[in-house]
């Protein structure tokens, strides 16, 4: 609130009348009356300017450095004004919002120097009436004339505090301090206050909105620039500062401005930046950028920004990294692990010393051949060292190679180039910065293991059909069925591609070398079919328990797994039977959906419409159940 001015000898006589009386007289502002009082019962001594309260110079410091937006402006501000303090013996606080000092600008206030007064409480419970005790209670300005303050060392000055209101919140107080009140005209005072308000107010939200617009640039999947005409970037967020890092020529390393692009961008001109401040905007482009260090592909977006004269000062340009791109799709399409090593089910000696081998292994970063009998769980096995080595938070891509013929592969692992519509990743460039898991290794193509052996020693490559070295960071699972190294030994395998893969190997035990594990490891498969079709727990009785402890399962854990697919589905109560049981070799499904329609739609019910499934159910390849879905018409999803 701000006030005329008053006859200070009257204000003096109300003053001395209520601290000597009692007494309120009807002249005195009701604010002030309502703070003497109140100062009164807080039993705050009214001679001396006396500081209790005062934080630690650490308190203080960190107080500071909390707040320093308002002090940095304030202290800009200053600087501009501080000859008018000067000459009219004014002096400035900064206050926070528990009313503690945070600097005190120009002369000493009250009598005290900057080292007493900064960080120094001035509540109402400390120095009684002020204009900052009344300011900080309702939230106004509010101009308190010498006679009207509690501490008679104080009622030399005249004071007007200013709260500074921020998303409705007292963020701080400025208070400015007269004590030549005859030479300096109080609109004046006044006048100058409510622009420091007003000027800080505007300033810490525009700063508050700018910081929130910064965490979000930063928290986006997207390098942002602004830049200037001549390839000055003005404005990077976080990811963007980090790929202008790599594109510094060698040499300027230490320099503090940004690059400029029209210099470290060998194509600049061939590029949307330069087409921008033509005037012509550009909408997810895939660019290539070739600097002098790297090349990188990115989609673009580059919006001209327009002038008041209608010519483009300055362009935004939004790109997103095709490799970050691709492992966002690789995440999105499911490419994750999706068991770890602790949920192997195992408590044998051979299996234990199989996964602490693998748990060390995936510590390490290079790669990896898993090697064992088919159906021992080799793919599980991959999914947990991925899960659990540093590359967890990447990819994780399966290549089947018996599934898919070889020039189709070749395709699927290294991509096709050509034109923008033509051209796609394969799946080297989908595992960047994960693991690409080759399961059935030994059928690759003696052309492919010599392509997949330049790429990796190179950590590069092109996609089929085009000649742009394309950097890769990818670490390899294989996994074969036989023992790869006699295979290299014979010469059809390729000992060059064999030394890369295997750089450590961890055998995968046959189920009849683990025998022991056989009933957990069937029970666990039953906790994940009731899991799946949301199906009460089902139970393995001892009996039952003991006839498949007695198998050598030939088939491994896939063989087991559709037994006790077949026996879960078969048995209607919560226990399986030595009955619900048909071991490999008994009379098991009928063999009648090679040829009936019907009855292969039934046994495609009961594996719940899952390939893997009905493929272990029926002993058959998933290629083979392809082959038939094709025939009967009917669609795999």
């Amino acid at each position: 609130m701000i006030r005329e001015r008053r006859n200070k000898t009257k204000l003096k006589v109300y003053y001395d009348k209520f601290v000597k009386e009692g007494v309120i007289d009807p002249n005195v502002h009701p604010w002030v009356a309502e703070s003497w009082q109140r100062s009164e019962n807080l039993g705050v001594g009214k001679e001396t300017f006396c500081l209790k309260a005062k934080l630690s110079e650490q308190e203080l410091a960190g107080r500071r450095e909390k707040y320093g937006t308002a002090i940095s402006f304030l202290d800009g501000l200053y600087e501009e004004i501080k000859e008018h303090f000067t000459t009219y013996n004014l002096s400035m606080l900064l206050l926070d919002q528990n009313i503690y000092v945070l600097k005190n600008y120009a002369m000493p206030f009250y009598q005290k120097t900057a080292g007493e007064l900064e960080g120094a409480r001035l509540g109402e419970e400390d120095v009684g009436t002020s204009s900052v005790s009344i300011a900080y209670k309702h939230r106004v300005p509010f101009l308190m004339f010498g006679p009207e303050m509690w501490i008679r060392d104080c009622q030399s000055g005249d004071a007007c505090t200013v709260p500074i209101i921020v998303d409705n919140q007292v963020k701080f107080m400025v208070t400015v301090v007269s004590v030549q009140q005859d030479e300096l005209p109080y609109s004046a005072m006044v006048a100058m206050v409510l622009s420091i308000k007003y000027a800080m107010e505007q300033h810490l939200k525009v700063m508050a909105s700018l910081t929130a617009t910064h965490t979000i640039l930063d928290a986006v999947p997207l390098a942002v620039y602004h830049i200037f005409p001549g390839g000055e970037v003005a404005y990077a967020n976080k990811l963007g500062q980090s790929r202008l890092s790599g594109i510094v020529p060698p040499g300027n390393e230490d320099r503090e401005e940004g690059p400029n692009l029209s210099n470290v961008l060998l194509n600049y001109r061939h590029t949307p930046l330069y087409r921008g401040f033509l005037g012509v905007p550009s909408y997810n482009r895939e660019v290539t950028w070739i600097t002098p260090r790297k090349t990188y592909e990115d989609i673009t977006t580059v919006v001209p920004l327009r002038g008041d004269d209608n010519d483009v000062d300055s362009i935004v340009a939004v790109s997103l990294p095709i490799e970050d791109l691709r492992t966002l799709v690789a995440h999105t399409a499911g490419y994750t692990a999706r068991y770890s090593l602790s949920s192997l089910v195992g408590v044998s000696n051979t299996f234990t010393s199989m996964l602490d081998k693998a748990g060390r292994m995936a510590r390490h970063d290079y790669h990896l051949l898993l090697q064992g009998e088919p159906g021992t769980g080799k793919q599980r096995l991959a999914h947990g060292i991925h899960q659990a080595s540093s590359r967890a938070a990447g990819p994780l891509i399966a290549v089947r190679i018996g599934d898919t013929p070889s020039d189709v592969l070749e395709m699927d692992l290294f991509g096709r180039g050509g034109s923008e519509a033509e051209r796609r990743p394969g799946k080297l460039e989908l595992a960047n910065g994960g693991t690409l898991f080759l399961d059935e290794v030994e059928k690759l193509s003696a052309a492919l293991q010599e392509k997949l052996a330049d790429a990796l020693e190179a950590n590069e490559m092109s996609r089929s059909g085009e000649t742009v070295a394309r950097p890769i960071d990818v670490r390899v699972i294989a996994a074969c069925d036989s023992d790869l190294k006699k295979l290299v030994e014979k010469g059809v395998f390729s000992a060059r591609f064999y030394e890369i893969i295997s750089h450590a190997v961890v055998r995968v035990p046959p189920l009849r070398a683990r025998r022991d594990d056989v009933p957990g490891l069937a029970n666990h498969i039953i906790e994940e079919l009731a899991a799946l079709h949301n199906l009460p727990a089902k139970y393995l009785e001892p009996e039952a328990a003991e006839l498949i402890m007695s198998y050598d399962w030939p088939g491994n854990i896939k063989q087991l797994q559709g037994v006790m697919e077949q026996a879960f589905f078969r048995t209607t109560g919560t226990t399986i039977t030595r009955a619900d049981i048909v071991m490999p070799g008994e009379r098991g499904l009928s063999k009648a959906w090679k040829e009936d329609k019907a009855a292969f739609i039934e046994v495609w019910k009961a594996a719940g419409g899952n390939i893997s499934r009905l493929a272990n159910m029926l002993d058959v390849s998933r290629v083979t159940l392809y082959r038939y879905l094709k025939k009967y018409g009917l669609d795999k999803d």
